[in-house]
């Protein structure tokens, strides 16, 4: 049995949730859950306009969303909203949801700035499960010319040995793994 919910971590998710599927059966089974978990303020969205609406005229805890919706690229979507300076929504953790889990999908997610891919089909366990392992994540949200998003990185590794980090939090030579990374690598929590 996991720990994820014997854990005293509290995520506040009563400003908004922001779902995105675009077929009213997944929109509804997803809908269920996340009322399941006590979230009093839902957005249901069938397309990435109706999503983009929901951002700008709300603060929002957390978005949830397929990653193929037809016609529309979601990647692009989520770099535009971590690009977007002056708005609070840019750093909101954005999970994506997928049939899919192939290398190339999981970079492109991982990429684009997304903080979690749950590969399809999700248990309400599942879920919950990632949005608090996203909310107790300590990853800082970085800005480049080439990226924004959080750290791409799950592993506290530090650089390779030999080479000099490019991080303000790398130590040259430092190859400590802390118990999170364990964790995750053993797929057991801490």
């Amino acid at each position: 049995m996991s720990t994820a919910f014997s854990d005293k971590v509290r995520i506040n998710l009563e400003r908004a949730v922001v779902l995105v599927v675009d077929n009213a059966l997944g929109l509804d089974i997803l809908s269920t859950i996340f009322l399941g978990f006590g979230v009093r303020n839902l957005h249901r969205c069938r397309s990435l306009a109706e999503a983009h609406q929901t951002i700008v005229a709300y603060q929002v805890d957390l978005i949830v969303m397929e990653n193929l919706l037809p016609g529309e690229d979601v990647y692009d979507f989520i770099q535009k909203l971590r690009r977007s300076e002056g708005d609070d929504n840019r750093f909101v953790p954005t999970i994506l949801l997928s049939a899919h889990t192939g290398a190339s999908i999981v970079s492109k997610a991982r990429d684009s700035g997304a903080n979690f891919l749950i590969g399809k089909p999700i248990s309400p366990q599942v879920l919950l499960e990632r949005i608090l392992w996203v909310a107790r994540e300590k990853r800082q949200f970085l800005e480049t010319d080439s990226f924004a998003g959080p750290d791409r990185r799950f592993h506290e590794l530090g650089p390779p040995e030999g080479v000099a980090g490019r991080r303000r939090s790398d130590t040259a030579g430092t190859k400590e793994i802390s118990a999170n990374a364990l964790a995750l690598n053993d797929g057991v929590d801490p």
